[in-house]
């Protein structure tokens, strides 16, 4: 970090919260702190509702799933037009005739009470947590990478977020989401269309599409039905679908970024916008990952992107073997040029085949490194991530790209941090405003009401700072934010579609079934996690939905069999 990478970091990320706090001062009612007027056009709905999806973890984190396990990623996101399409008929319409300010004020009217509320906890416990980490994963790698002190950092990013949500509830929200996501846009066009240049010469973008290929990067689509495989097509489709559909159409901190659109047209409009450009925005942040793999076929990378965890082992007994992988690896990366130049010279199938066969023999190393580290961290008694996934695409900016853009860069990583963890808090503070306060305390005036407000987004702040300081790192960021919400969200998603199309069932059945399916859900977790079964998260969506709606219609049919 030089002074002008500090200097463009600063001024992005001041800019975005001075913006956002001065355009919305003043909010003096529940209507404009918690549902933005109703004045939001369908592209701030769609940029918002992309923002709020696409956290630091998403630009930290793809890059690095892609440049391990190659494109097939992309099918996670295969349900989403589908999801969007679902809740554009069903949810948004219902919703706007309401006039609800949560999506869980409707399942009182259709439930009752003790419903709605069990709802509204489930969703503050899970979103509870992912602020926390969408805080956390950026901070933990910028602590790592640039030495910066993790404590701090979370304690920051915490507080730039808790000033203008405090301040500006919703529609600064919105309105700093807009911004933040042409910053993201502009970084992450400018690191592909950097990584791209940084090839040799007579590498082409499609020699470079040929070379990933070659070692299974561009494989997208797996129609496979294995268990073993995490993202397939038909996870994507059916999973995907269930998780989206829980997500955008009962998650409040997407519910509530529509919901302060100026009519049902502008909402639909704008979710369809993010049904439209998701799947290939993530398409080319994982594109971005696959280049960056292209990129260390013609450069030397580390055993290991994680600069820590590279100190710890060789500050231990298996230095010596450490340092022989890296040797090993940069053997390979010797070969692999050899290879490389005879196919692009000559278009040799053989060579080509030897590139695949040689990054292959690069991962196996590469595994043996990860095994050392943790050996190390064994034996030196700390805590040290071998699992380098989400340092991959950190790493390749600090070392390659140059000043000002890095800071840009950095600023891409925080801004989708702050835009994520905003619309986290702002939901949190909404759902316990409207789901328990309000709906359990005598009639309070709008300005008490939009103080309540106020209080509640700093404390979830608050809390969201705590967890992030307690946090821990999973196989992959990415990848944990979607295991959490996996474990709560098929369960919410199942009432919801009781309470839309199964009138029959009433609230007391659905009540017993939400808590019966939670337990067997987290159970179902657990014993996959421990490898009793194998059941992808992914698929704990599908699972959960279907298991909620079959015990709460058995537990109506059964009530009335016995009246």
């Amino acid at each position: 970090m030089q002074t002008l990478d500090w200097i463009v970091l600063s001024i992005t990320l001041i800019t975005i919260v001075a913006y956002g706090t001065y355009q919305t001062r003043g909010s003096k009612n529940v209507q404009d702190y918690l549902k933005g007027g109703n004045t939001s056009k369908w592209w701030t709905i769609g940029l918002s509702v992309m923002a709020t999806q696409a956290s630091a973890i998403t630009f930290l984190s793809t890059p690095g799933q892609a440049f391990n396990d190659g494109m097939g990623f992309v099918q996670f996101y295969f349900g989403l037009p589908i999801a969007m399409v679902v809740i554009c008929m069903v949810f948004i319409p219902l919703y706007h005739r309401l006039n609800v300010y949560t999506a869980y004020e409707f399942l009182e009217k259709r439930f009752d009470l003790k419903t709605r509320t069990l709802t509204a906890i489930l969703f503050l416990i899970q979103r509870g947590l992912a602020a926390g980490i969408t805080i956390f994963a950026p901070a933990i790698i910028l602590s790592v990478v640039l030495g910066w002190n993790l404590l701090l950092l979370n304690i920051i990013i915490g507080i730039l977020v808790i000033i203008y949500t405090v301040s500006g509830g919703t529609k600064a929200v919105n309105v700093t989401q807009k911004h933040q996501m042409v910053v993201i846009f502009t970084g992450m066009i400018i690191a592909f269309i950097l990584i791209v240049n940084k090839l040799p010469e007579n590498i082409t973008f499609s020699n470079a599409l040929d070379i990933a290929g070659a070692s299974g990067k561009m494989e997208i689509l797996d129609f496979s039905f294995d268990l073993n495989n995490r993202y397939t097509f038909w996870s994507g489709i059916i999973g995907g679908t269930f998780l989206m559909l829980s997500y955008f159409g009962t998650d409040q901190s997407q519910v509530q970024r529509y919901l302060s659109g100026k009519s049902v047209r502008e909402m639909q409009l704008g979710l369809m916008f993010n049904g439209l450009f998701k799947v290939p925005m993530q398409f080319f942040i994982l594109m971005v990952g696959v280049m960056v793999f292209v990129f260390y076929q013609f450069n030397k990378a580390p055993v290991n992107f994680n600069p820590v965890a590279t100190e710890v082992v060789l500050d231990t007994e298996y230095a010596e073997e450490y340092e022989q992988l890296q040797a090993e690896q940069d053997a390979i990366y010797n070969t692999k040029q050899l290879l490389i130049a005879d196919f692009i010279a000559n278009k040799n199938d053989a060579s080509i085949a030897g590139v695949a066969s040689a990054n292959a023999k690069n991962d196996s190393i590469r595994a043996r490194a990860r095994y050392l580290i943790d050996k190390a961290g064994e034996t030196k008694g700390v805590k040290v991530e071998s699992n380098d996934k989400d340092y991959v695409f950190i790493n390749f900016i600090l070392n390659n790209l140059p000043r000002g853009l890095i800071g840009l860069l950095l600023a891409v990583i925080l801004s989708a941090a702050m835009s994520s963890t905003s619309s986290e808090l702002n939901a949190l503070a909404s759902t316990t405003t409207i789901d328990l306060y309000k709906r359990n305390t005598p009639e309070k005036t709008d300005t008490e009401m939009v103080k309540v407000s106020r209080w509640f987004t700093l404390g979830w702040g608050i809390m969201a700072i705590l967890v992030a300081c307690v946090a821990n790192l999973a196989e992959n960021l990415i990848q944990l934010v979607n295991i959490i919400g996996s474990i709560f969200y098929g369960n919410v998603l199942g009432i919801f579609l009781l309470a839309f199309f199964v009138k029959a069932v009433k609230g007391r059945a659905v009540f017993i079934a939400a808590i019966i399916t939670q337990i067997l859900v987290i159970t179902l977790f657990l014993l996959n996690q421990y490898e009793f079964i194998n059941l992808p998260f992914l698929w704990l969506n599908f699972v959960g939905c279907a298991i909620v709606m079959a015990i709460a219609i058995i537990i109506q049919l059964t009530s009335k069999k016995l009246i």
